[in-house]
């Protein structure tokens, strides 16, 4: 029987904290709605995002039930502020800031995991300081080197996974074999699950926010009140298509799973594909802002592709969640990709509030089809091949 282990206060408090860098990254992209924005938050956010993880899968192995754990996050926290804080100008100035910040959150969730795992935990917090000199190490530089260093920090991020997972298979340190082992195949479903989950749905409060940003001090006419509407209508079926039903299957899915394949499954669900997820509600975000007060004026490129891309970042994101635990149907939220992208057109040419119209037809069209072809009950949950097992 799985243990019942749901999330603490402390948890969601530190995920109010992080979701604060997502709204940075929003004002970010807002005022630089360019490739080149569009790129620095994508480095920005897969680096925070990564060590973001860690702290979920520390968290649910090593829970906040004593003073020295809950200092020890409350001092994350306080080095995740400070990233926040200075993701304006990571790319500039604030780039040293944000690299020690990072480098301290690092700092911090490996002494947490030394609490329980000891000296296991070298062999990914090693990859992960490197990682962490790496952005700071960018913050002394401009332009290409700059980036190369952000895009190596990465690649240490990608491949600590292999290391620790490649750690845990091999049968040369029996003690550290054990530690790295006991960290991959000791996640909690219901814990897991329901911590992301209320991850999204706070970062969800973002597009509620960008309407009351982008509104400022404008009266509210009928044009802004149905505007307004429409962004929380685009919100809500978003919000649709993972909690309605995807979040309860994928906690059946992970309970299902064979304890040493958990690891395996939780990076590709709520890490690879929760990171289009998340960065498309951020786009979405930063294009109300532009958008909401000039909803019946022709949309620039910016903010029509910021809408149009972010709604098709999370979609492309939740069809890979779906394919990564064998939930179904797939193709309705897949298809939808195409005419989301389009509406961006719409945007250009005909202005907001017609854009923001046709998302919401886009994505209630796929939902009511989805809902149409869904089988009974139970009948749409397939374990992914190779993930059962004992346990």
């Amino acid at each position: 029987m799985e243990t019942e282990h749901r999330v603490s206060t402390l948890e969601l408090f530190f995920d109010l904290v992080f979701v604060f860098t997502i709204t940075q990254l929003t004002v970010l992209l807002a005022d630089d709605l360019s490739l080149r924005g569009a790129g620095q938050v994508v480095l920005i956010f897969t680096v925070l995002f990564w060590m973001y993880g860690g702290y979920a899968y520390l968290t649910n192995q090593v829970p906040p039930d004593r003073p020295v754990r809950r200092v020890l996050i409350l001092l994350a926290m306080g080095a995740f502020l400070v990233c926040a804080l200075a993701v304006p100008t990571a790319f500039g100035e604030g780039g040293v800031a944000f690299g020690l910040g990072y480098l301290f959150v690092v700092l911090m969730h490996s002494a947490l995991y030394t609490q329980a795992h000891g000296r296991g935990v070298l062999w990914f917090a090693l990859p992960n300081a490197l990682s962490a000199l790496s952005v700071t190490a960018a913050g002394l530089f401009d332009g290409l080197p700059a980036w190369g260093l952000w895009l190596l920090a990465l690649v240490l991020q990608f491949v600590t996974p292999v290391i620790v997972r490649r750690v845990a298979a091999s049968g040369a340190r029996p003690a550290v074999e054990e530690t790295v082992g006991d960290q991959l195949g000791g996640i909690s479903a219901p814990h897991f699950v329901e911590r992301h989950g209320l991850l999204l749905i706070i970062v969800f409060g973002e597009s509620v926010i960008a309407i009351g940003i982008g509104v400022g001090s404008m009266p509210l006419t009928l044009g802004i009140a149905g505007g307004a509407f429409l962004t929380l209508a685009v919100g809500a079926a978003l919000w649709w298509m993972y909690f309605v039903r995807d979040e309860g299957r994928a906690e059946r899915v992970f309970a299902r799973t064979a304890p040493d394949r958990r690891f395996r499954l939780a990076l590709r669900a709520y890490y690879y594909a929760f990171l289009p997820m998340l960065l498309g509600i951020a786009a979405f975000s930063a294009g109300v802002k532009k958008t909401i007060g000039h909803l019946g004026e022709h949309l620039h490129a910016g903010p029509a592709l910021a809408l149009a891309g972010g709604v098709a970042c999370y979609l492309a994101g939740d069809v890979a969640f779906r394919r990564v635990l064998g939930i179904r149907p797939v193709r309705f939220r897949a298809l939808a990709v195409v005419p989301v992208l389009a509406t961006a057109a719409a945007g250009m040419r005909l202005g907001g509030a017609w854009q923001l119209t046709a998302l919401v037809l886009v994505l209630v069209g796929a939902l009511a089809a989805e809902a149409r072809a869904v089988r009974p009950a139970g009948a749409g949950d397939a374990v992914p091949a190779g993930v059962t097992g004992s346990g």
